[in-house]
């Protein structure tokens, strides 16, 4: 079976796939699909077997032609040294070169239909079959028995070993997500970042307490003991765009984003996105409104009478899509914004809506504020991944995504780790930072986001525990790709590999993402006396995402053409000009009152000090490159004119 060069030779990482990389025969005329059954299914957690008229929907994903010659082209279209640099394919293009052909799909299509099945959609980049049918024709099939299994307090169903195909046709299926419930055990987080609520609306409200600062050091707690010997200053009450936009330094651009698309991924779809987004920049930055014009959205349905997934708190996804559109107007506020909805928060679910719009080329640059804790991840959802953000930089366009919000996961896995899809090698992972802008709109200082907190009890400040940061570290699924080499020090690309092999090394870029330092978001929320709209302080790099894009969209205007995939470009920029500031360092801290009952002082105060890039992790903000920042954040015009 082809597979991407960019995966390292073991993908069999512990919890989600089977050992055995090469495609075996397992029945006569048959051969399995590598690695289609989780290891927790076993006789031992099996529960009972899946009901033979139980309904299944999933999707067989088809291999592309001359996977090799894709890859060759993506870099050569994405380097700027190459001759063919931003030579972009059309999407029929794309298709007509690279896409299962015709033959490829009728045959597949024709062996589901044998076997009973319905079916659905069929993509114009031919990326995948949707299927519909029944737990008994799965099992014929695919040559497998189907039941319920016990893992990690979830009752899951899967097959009792790999799932098989036909040998005629086992070099075109890439893999096949949706027959087993894998993907439930790796739902990815969207967190809104550390000390913001995980349930933002509508069905909670949350609001900042005072005091807090209009700017950084407009306000010094005078009140409280000193901290590590100084009184800190309180914490922003959010930086609005027209602050972001000053730091960053593309204010003054004369560029503002038109003529470029953004689209946001997310889950589901909140009902008063709109309302409140045009809300939102009426009030905190009026000269740039969100035209109705300007703003459309692509939702998913849920497929009716499936077995329903686990909702994964449709409210707090609601919050997240807030927060995106908000924050990429803001940075780009003539760029159009399409939001595509993922029908729930599975990955398969995202990747559909991902594959949607490269396969439309529905907008230049993606921003996705989501991603899975570590790199545990079921094989076949990383090579579907792996083929749909290919095609995008083929397309040229550029997809970006939050590193996370953990650091390097160990507090949550126990191993250092950079989290999926972040750490894929054709998209560009954002890391968060720490930063100060004055009164002035400048910024004063940036510096690697990594928080800890010291709460305030009985006059005393109790020890400092991480809560939360950037996320980072070295891949074990993906070996250092071409744009890396040269500038990773190799210290950060052999972590967690063997002998000489080097990995993948995540973030890449950075931008704000500290939510002590963060942005001002405006929602519909749910209080004690009703539903409406307020303001409160957010971060997480599911807000350096979409801030990168919004100055990647501003780039797109200023040059007058769409970058696409950017690593390359990056890579090459930090070490010829000053266009990427490097991010080192700073021993800072914000104090911070929060209502103890997230929406005022009738249950009383919580007082806390948090330091802005806790030294105490396995990853750190050094000079150069490193695994907190990556390269470092823009560097204004300069890095305006020279992407």
């Amino acid at each position: 079976m082809r597979r991407s060069s960019t995966l390292l030779l073991s993908l069999a990482v512990v919890g989600g796939l089977t050992g055995a990389l090469p495609a075996t025969a397992s029945a006569q005329g048959r051969q399995d699909i590598p690695q289609s059954h989780p290891l927790w299914a076993n006789a031992q957690a099996k529960v009972a077997d899946t009901a033979p008229a139980a309904k299944l929907s999933f999707r067989v994903y088809l291999n592309q032609r001359d996977n090799a010659g894709a890859e060759a082209l993506a870099q050569a279209v994405s380097d700027p040294d190459s001759r063919t640099y931003r030579q972009f394919l059309s999407p029929g293009q794309v298709r007509d070169r690279f896409a299962a052909g015709d033959a490829t799909v009728g045959a597949v299509k024709a062996w589901l239909t044998g076997n009973g099945f319905s079916i659905g959609e069929i993509p114009s980049n031919r990326a995948y079959v949707e299927v519909t049918g029944t737990a008994a024709q799965t099992e014929q099939a695919f040559a497998v028995d189907l039941a319920k299994y016990r893992v990690k307090g979830q009752t899951l169903r899967a097959a009792d070993k790999n799932l098989s195909v036909p040998a005629n046709l086992a070099g075109d299926v890439l893999g096949v997500v949706g027959v087993d419930q894998a993907t439930n055990l790796f739902v990815p987080d969207h967190a809104t970042g550390s000390g913001t609520p995980s349930d933002v609306a509508p069905g909670d409200g949350f609001r900042n307490a005072p005091p807090c600062s209009a700017y950084y050091g407009e306000k010094t707690d005078t009140t409280d003991p000193a901290y590590d010997g100084k009184q800190p200053p309180y914490a922003p009450c959010g930086y609005t765009p027209a602050q972001l936009r000053s730091a960053y330094g593309i204010d003054k651009a004369g560029a503002d984003g038109k003529g470029t698309t953004i689209a946001i991924v997310d889950a589901f779809a909140s009902p008063t996105i709109y309302a409140d987004a045009s809300e939102y920049a009426r009030r905190n930055d009026p000269a740039h409104p969100l035209k109705q014009s300007q703003f459309s959205q692509h939702v998913f349905p849920v497929n009716p009478g499936m077995e329903p997934p686990d909702q994964c708190d449709a409210a707090g996804w609601y919050g997240e899509e807030t927060l995106d559109v908000e924050a990429a107007h803001g940075m780009a506020p003539g760029a159009n914004i399409l939001y595509v909805g993922g029908s729930d928060c599975q990955d398969n679910s995202l990747d559909t809506a991902l594959n949607y719009i490269v396969a439309g080329h529905r907008a230049d640059i993606v921003s996705n504020s989501y991603g899975d804790a570590g790199e545990d991840i079921p094989a076949d959802e990383v090579k579907v991944f792996n083929q749909i953000s290919l095609q995008a930089v083929l397309e040229g366009i550029g997809v970006y995504f939050s590193s996370g919000d953990n650091g390097d996961e160990v507090a949550r896995l126990g191993t250092p780790s950079p989290d999926f899809s972040a750490s894929a090698p054709w998209i560009t992972a954002v890391g968060g930072t720490s930063i100060a802008i004055g009164k002035d709109g400048k910024k004063i200082f940036e510096t690697g986001w990594e928080t800890s907190k010291s709460s305030l009890t009985g006059g005393v400040y109790g020890p400092a525990a991480y809560t939360g940061g950037s996320g980072g570290g070295t891949s074990r699924l993906f070996e250092q790709p071409f744009y890396q080499k040269g500038v990773v020090p190799d210290a950060l690309a052999t972590k967690n590999q063997t002998g000489q092999k080097k990995g993948r090394v995540v973030p890449d870029i950075s931008a704000v993402g500290d939510p002590n330092t963060g942005f001002l978001v405006g929602q519909t929320q749910t209080f004690p006396d009703g539903a409406y709209y307020d303001q409160y302080r957010i971060g997480g790099t599911s807000l350096a995402s979409p801030v990168f894009a919004g100055i990647m969209a501003v780039a797109d205007s200023f040059d007058h053409f769409h970058h696409g995939f950017i690593n390359p470009v990056l890579y090459k920029l930090t070490s010829r000009t000053a266009a990427i500031s490097d991010v080192t360092h700073v021993d800072a801290a914000v104090a911070r009152v929060d209502y103890a009952n997230s929406v005022d002082a009738t249950d009383g105060l919580l007082r806390s000090v948090r330091t802005l890039d806790y030294p105490g992790l396995t990853i750190h903000t050094t000079p150069g490159y490193d695994d907190v920042t990556g390269l470092g954040t823009p560097n204004g015009l300069l890095f305006l004119l020279l992407v």
